[in-house]
């Protein structure tokens, strides 16, 4: 199983029934180093899975003072493909480890 770290809509019940199927359940944790900042969503399916034309998304700040609050989740491979395919070109799924240890996937600023 795959470990997802999510701060955003993916925590929405609405969200994840939309594109796994079933509520996840997952543990609360943290991800030090990052900042949230904020995305306008143009994507007609992901505003109308989500309700928020603004999401959330993480900015690597290098700074371990900085932490974002979120949920550790465990995913199939190919709910963390649904997942992949949810997210926005904004975003990119990268590896991070939590505040827990706990070493998982994120998605943050897509680098340009």
């Amino acid at each position: 199983m795959a470990k997802l770290f999510s701060y955003g809509t993916l925590q929405q019940k609405n969200v994840q029934l939309a594109n796994f199927g079933r509520e996840l359940s997952g543990s609360k944790d943290s991800l030090p180093g990052y900042i949230v900042g904020e995305v306008e969503i143009t994507d007609e399916r992901v505003l109308r899975e989500s309700g928020k034309a603004f999401h959330p998304i993480l900015r690597f700040s290098g700074n371990l003072t900085d932490e974002v609050a979120g949920t550790v989740f465990e995913l199939t491979e190919a709910e963390l493909a649904q997942a992949d395919d949810y997210e926005v070109d904004a975003y990119q799924r990268v590896s991070a480890r939590l505040k827990s240890g706990i070493e998982c996937w994120i998605y943050a600023a897509a680098e340009k």
